[in-house]
């Protein structure tokens, strides 16, 4: 037989086709292409009949089910010439011996390898040559999707590696400056699979070099539409940088550059962080798994490594054996973050959140992450950039949590696990974890409980393994109970697993597994530790649990109820990452939630245990008081609510100051947000509208506009099933300010209404006061400025009159803006001035800052260039990372307008650039539409017009979907005098036509208009 002519060949990428010679040989039906394929995808693997069966027929084989795989392996061998020796016998199994014959898919495979290595060897040309040559092979998915579960599983598979080979040749054709030849198939790939970024990011990029600049945003443009309709997120940070680089026109698009992160960004440490959980001594029954994920890391180069299989499988214990024996390539540290995706009834972290863990563990200081979302993960990817790291995410639930923390560059390593292969994780080489062998769960056995004490009793050591499903955290869990308690013999233990109710059902169930493993921990525990698992898996705080909400959801005092979780750390059912905070493992609280529920009624809880209602109660009782006092401290001269929430027996945490308390609240603020959530659905009304009514402060100081709105509608919500007016009232308010600040003007005129009414009815001056304010503030937004002028004024006069001054401060502070909306700068500069007394009185920083920004705007609009820029001097100084983002941004733009007409330039772009990333990271419609537009004024004057078409026309999209009219209004103008630039003089009349009916509408003189 000729080597360069082969014999038999087979395609098996696309529909199955068989050919002997020039011949094409029938198989004789689905079962035996079913059995052909399954031997084909594994080649050199043992199949047994059993797996086979499940190919064919998948949950619902005939009886006759082995008989016809045997059957139909006997036809294969007589249809196909040589076919014993390609199909062979290994003991109850079969076997595809493949070496001999020419299989597309051995050659897809092997092409990929040579394009990796001329790749890794530098060589462009080579790897594109290789890269085509692969994915000529292509004809479609194996037996073109209708293979079963088992053969399509292994099929995607394939075409996720065809996808990441695509996109490797797409990006290589765009290094070869091919990108007007590429745009047709990058846009049929788009609309093949419109949720892959990576091809988005190509296409947009191939557009821009083709001089295709508008549909390169209008493909942004579209991705971001998709993306929000169909998964509720964002474009990953990569395409909204490319979306701001062709915005800019930044050349470095025509020749990629890295991008370094500033020397400032990153801490100096003496030594490298490493926050990897403990590595096992007895790590064992994984080498095979373990030296394919070592060689692939050394050899290879890879960048990615993700481990899937399902709960208690041991996947963690791999990766982070891994991560200890490959620590020494990645010196400036190893970090490790539970991203809790399969935490039941609890929410993923999310991407921001692991951003803001991954630089705490780097010794990034609170006070310089930022609080925005966007800017956390940006500040992680600049000072990854930098350095050489190894990244363990734990318990990834989607490829979203992943993507945007992948660390730029080729010198980091990520190792991610999860329960489920995520397909769309582009560039992972993949490790899928399945159930120990027998012998790799007797050698766990030999190295949890020692050689002597198995060989005594091997076949019930067997039996042990094969009971606990050679599961390892099953194992492992038995093993230690033994090991524990050593006048129990192996034999014994294995008769409690025998005699346990539903045992077979659960332990053929997948996770249940898992759950049979747990409660022999459980039966060890005393009754008050049993109910002390149960009402911690309650706990709202995720991997946040300390001993002070412990004490309050257990009903104990803080040192018992730290001895309580230090004893079930001691048994392995909660963890400890961090000192003094105490964590669940998903596993770990499914199992005790489910229990609870099942012993929802009757047993214990009759004889006196206390009910979850009565146990949550408790905890949000201490969140209430605790939010209280950190919210006095933190947000000094609020208005005090009385409460009808009291606790005198509730141990609140040690707060001394605003320092104290704003470091409480940002670490608590994901575990207040879920308190909230569960309060409302466990039907604790009372509880969720006062909670929420105290963490929107954090939201709000954050930036974190959604997550405030979110909170406010369920406490309004809360508040409308208890009945409560006064609590609805307060809800309402907040639910308005927050519509306000996400440019939902008209939504929050209702709330803000309906609160009016309600104060009224009530006699709630306080309240009267804050809601006419509030309606003051967003009828201004909609330009209705009589109307707002008088509500404004009267919010200050009652404010004065009944002692509120942060809330006085805070109508002041909308006065200005109105006044100065409106072109009156003496009024505006008044109404800021008096607002900046008060606020440093109160000493409310983040207030203090927004007004520094009015009384400049006010100084710049009367002409005063020197006073303005002495606030903004301080309104800089002031400000810090914890800050809002989009007063910050303000500030920064309000900073370059001042330099620019001094003709500081250089000043100015560093300051824009400033401004626009932060407005742009910050979600806030009113502040991001009125820095592009300031920033795109000047562009405009120093003649780059297109640059200021772009930022007068975001301006106008995102004023005019919210009807912010005055800086619609604004970007109008902006746009006709962009477009008079440009030389297209009918667009610039007709925008300057409705730039000046919505100005005259708004009142607002022909001399503000230019000046604004």
């Amino acid at each position: 037989m000729s080597h360069s002519e082969p014999h038999l060949r087979f395609n098996v990428l696309g529909l199955l086709e068989c050919w002997a010679g020039t011949t094409r040989l029938r198989l004789g039906g689905p079962v035996h292409e079913r059995v052909l394929v399954s031997l084909l995808l594994e080649p050199g693997q043992v199949l047994s009949v059993p797996r086979l069966v499940e190919a064919v027929w998948e949950d619902a084989p005939p009886a006759t089910a082995g008989h016809q795989v045997r059957k139909a392996v006997a036809k294969l061998r007589q249809v196909i010439p040589g076919g014993a020796r390609l199909i062979t016998t290994e003991g109850s199994g079969y076997r595809a011996v493949t070496g001999w014959v020419d299989l597309d898919l051995d050659r897809f495979l092997s092409l990929l390898g040579q394009a990796r290595e001329a790749a890794a060897a530098g060589s462009a040309a080579e790897t594109a040559t290789l890269l085509t040559r692969a994915l000529a092979l292509w004809r479609g998915p194996v037996l073109s999707g209708g293979g079963g579960r088992l053969i399509n599983a292994a099929s995607a598979a394939l075409e996720e590696r065809r996808l990441a080979a695509v996109e490797q040749l797409m990006e290589l054709r765009l290094a070869n400056r091919e990108a007007a030849e590429l745009v047709g198939e990058l846009v049929e790939l788009v609309a093949a699979y419109p949720l892959r970024e990576t091809l988005h990011h190509q296409l947009m990029l191939a557009l821009f070099r083709s001089g295709r600049q508008a549909e390169a945003l209008e493909a942004y443009n579209h991705l971001r539409r998709l993306l929000a309709d169909e998964l509720g997120i964002d474009p990953d940070v990569r395409l909204t940088e490319l979306r701001d680089a062709i915005l800019r026109n930044d050349p470095s698009l025509v020749t990629p550059q890295q991008v370094h992160a500033p020397a400032e960004l990153i801490p100096e440490t003496d030594t490298p962080t490493c926050s990897l959980p403990y590595d096992l001594r007895d790590f064992t029954g994984r080498e095979r798994e373990l030296d394919e994920l070592l060689d692939y890391a050394r050899e290879e180069g890879g960048r990615i490594v993700a481990i899937d299989g399902m709960g208690g499988i041991g996947k963690t214990s791999l990766a982070v054996r891994a991560a200890y024996l490959l620590a020494e390539q990645y010196p400036d540290g190893q970090l490790y973050v539970d991203l809790c995706g399969y935490t039941p009834q609890q929410p993923a972290l999310s991407v921001d959140a692991v951003a803001e863990t991954l630089l705490r563990q780097l010794g990034v200081p609170s006070d310089r992450i930022p609080g925005d979302a966007h800017g956390k993960v940006a500040e992680w990817r600049a000072i990854a950039a930098q350095r050489r790291l190894l990244l363990l995410l734990d318990n990834a639930g989607s490829a979203a949590q992943v993507r945007p923390l992948l660390p730029p560059g080729a010198h980091s390593m990520m190792l991610v696990t999860s329960r489920g292969r995520l397909l769309d994780l582009d560039g992972a080489y993949w490790i899928s974890l399945g159930t120990m062998s027998p012998e790799a769960s007797l050698a766990m056995l030999v190295d949890t409980l020692g050689e002597k004490r198995v060989a005594a009793e091997p076949a019930a050591a067997a039996a042990m393994a094969e009971l606990c499903g050679h599961l390892p955290l099953a194992l492992r869990i038995a093993a230690a109970r033994l090991h524990n308690r050593p006048r129990w013999t192996i034999a014994y233990l294995v008769d409690r697993l025998g005699n346990e109710s539903r045992r077979l059902d659960e332990l053929r169930s997948g996770e249940r597994s898992v759950e049979l493993t747990l409660k022999l921990s459980y039966l060890g525990l005393t009754p008050q530790h049993r109910a002390a698992l149960h009402l911690l898996a309650l706990h709202p705080g995720h991997n946040n649990i300390d001993a002070r909400s412990a004490a309050a959801l257990l009903d104990t005092g803080v040192e018992e109820a730290e001895e309580i979780m230090e004893h079930l750390l001691d048994v392995h059912l909660i963890q400890q990452h961090e000192l003094s905070y105490y964590a669940f493992h998903d596993l770990v609280r499914s199992f005790a939630r489910r229990l609870g529920r099942q012993q929802g009624t009757g047993g214990e809880r009759d004889r006196g245990q206390p009910e979850d209602e009565v146990a949550v109660g408790r905890l949000l009782n201490y969140y209430v008081l605790a939010t209280d006092l950190a919210c006095d401290l933190a947000f000094p001269g609020r208005v005090v609510l009385e409460s009808e929430l009291r606790d005198d027996r509730a141990s609140l945490p040690p707060l001394r100051d605003g320092t104290q308390a704003r470091a409480w609240l940002a670490r608590e603020q994901n575990a207040l947000r879920n308190a909230v959530t569960l309060a409302h659905r466990m039907g604790l009304h009372r509880h969720a509208a006062a909670l929420a009514r105290n963490a929107v402060f954090q939201f709000d100081a954050k930036g974190q506009f959604e997550e405030y709105r979110e909170i406010a509608e369920i406490a309004v919500a809360s508040s409308r099933e208890l009945g409560h007016g006064a609590l609805l009232r307060v809800s309402l308010s907040n639910l308005a300010i927050a519509d306000w600040k996400l440019g939902r003007f008209y939504d929050g005129i209702e709330a803000a209404t309906e609160a009016l009414n309600l104060a009224l009815r009530l006699g709630d001056r306080l309240g009267e006061a804050k809601d006419t304010g509030v309606l003051g503030v967003l009828l201004a937004a909609l330009g209705r400025f009589d109307e707002a002028l008088s509500r404004l004024q009267r919010s200050i006069a009652l404010k004065r009159e009944l002692g509120a001054r942060r809330a006085e401060a805070e109508s002041l502070t909308n006065l200005s803006t109105l006044y100065e909306q409106w072109g009156h700068f003496e009024e505006a500069a008044a109404a800021a001035r008096r607002a900046l007394e008060l606020n440093r009185e109160l000493g409310t920083r983040d207030n203090e800052l927004v007004s520094l920004a009015d009384l400049a705007t006010a100084h710049l609009g009367l002409g005063q260039d020197e006073e303005a820029q002495r606030h903004l001097d301080q309104a800089v100084e002031l400000a810090d990372d914890t800050s809002p983002a989009a007063d910050r941004a303000l500030v920064l733009a309000l900073s370059a307008k001042v330099a620019h007409r001094r003709g500081e330039h250089a000043r100015v772009a560093t300051l824009a650039e400033r401004a626009l990333t932060l407005c742009r990271s910050s979600r806030t419609p009113i502040r991001q539409a009125r820095v592009e537009n300031i920033l795109g004024g000047l562009e405009l004057r120093d003649g780059r017009s297109q640059v200021a078409l772009h930022l007068h026309g975001n301006a106008y999209l995102v004023a005019s979907e919210a009807r912010y009219l005055v800086e619609e209004a604004r970007a109008l103008r902006g746009l006709a005098e962009a477009y008079e630039a440009l030389g297209d003089v009918r667009a610039a009349a007709e925008r300057r036509r409705r730039a000046d009916e919505l100005f005259g509408e708004l009142g607002i003189d022909e001399q503000y208009r230019r000046s604004s």
